[in-house]
């Protein structure tokens, strides 16, 4: 009853927007920009954190306009900047951590725009890459993990931000085209073409770069340092499939294919070859 009350409601507001699109065109491209980028889930309260943020040096630095929040596992000098995806905030790197804090690293992980304790109402890629910058800037970390779009936001970072210092990168389940993301959400909630042409407008007004070229296969050309992709047949969020064209542009990365871990990609042997890899001279 749940999933056809969803689907009932999003095929609704795409009804609504089509519409919407002909008589005030404008606001019909607005509307259909925040439904699209303005997350539902993720955010966390001070006063209920999970216990694995408590056990961190939480801080809050302030970025044109926003409050963006950091927490840190303190250990050596070596630094490993943890990046999550949509929806998620820094909690969902628990598993991960033990494996990183073997080796002795300092583990720093970032709550992204409008998710965790961050402030902000909208998620978009160029603003978290921005996000991704002032923890580059503040804690200067060795190597990033990004898991989902949090992957896809630190090859847009290292692609917008070169020479930051940064010496690996690791992405679990990460996306390549951002035009998969707008078609998917048209498929969703049945947007007619005029309204995605609207849609795809506002973000090259916005950011400067047309959807299609939005893509880590074009970013992972210019990408210079060494990494993992790692990418799970079964993945039902992001295909398979956008792991290996990110592969085929980033010549220095490993490819590293797992089955039965869907998204998330919460795994002991997995972990243990990111560990090791971010170990090693």
């Amino acid at each position: 009853m749940r999933k056809i009350k969803i689907f009932l409601l999003t095929k609704s507001i795409g009804l609504y927007l089509n519409i919407l699109s002909y008589a005030r065109p404008q606001k019909a491209k607005r509307l259909a920009y925040q439904f699209f980028s303005q997350p539902r889930e993720g955010r966390l309260h001070k006063e209920k954190l999970p216990e694995v943020l408590r056990e961190t040096q939480a801080e809050t630095f302030a970025y044109d306009g926003h409050q963006v929040q950091f927490y840190t596992w303190k250990g050596n000098t070596h630094v490993v900047l943890l990046v999550h995806g949509w929806e998620s905030n820094a909690a969902r790197w628990e598993q991960l951590l033990p494996y990183l804090r073997q080796s002795g690293s300092t583990v720093v992980a970032v709550d992204a725009p409008a998710h965790g304790l961050s402030s902000g109402v909208e998620f978009t890629v160029p603003r978290y890459a921005e996000f991704i910058d002032v923890a580059v800037q503040k804690f200067k970390p060795d190597a990033l993990v990004g898991h989902s779009i949090g992957g896809a936001a630190c090859v847009y970072h290292q692609y917008r931000y070169p020479d930051t210092g940064v010496s690996k990168m690791v992405l679990l389940g990460t996306p390549s085209d951002f035009q998969i993301l707008v078609d998917n959400f048209g498929k969703m909630l049945g947007l007619n073409n005029r309204m995605i042409l609207m849609l795809e407008q506002y973000f090259t007004d916005n950011f400067q770069i047309r959807t299609r070229d939005f893509t880590a296969s074009i970013f992972g050309e210019k990408l210079l340092l060494d990494g993992i992709i790692a990418h799970d047949v079964n993945d039902e969020v992001v295909a398979f499939a956008e792991a290996k064209k990110i592969a085929q542009s980033w010549k220095q990365a490993t490819f590293i294919e797992t089955k039965g871990l869907g998204h998330s990609m919460h795994d002991d042997v997995l972990y243990g070859k990111v560990r090791d890899f971010l170990a090693k001279d």
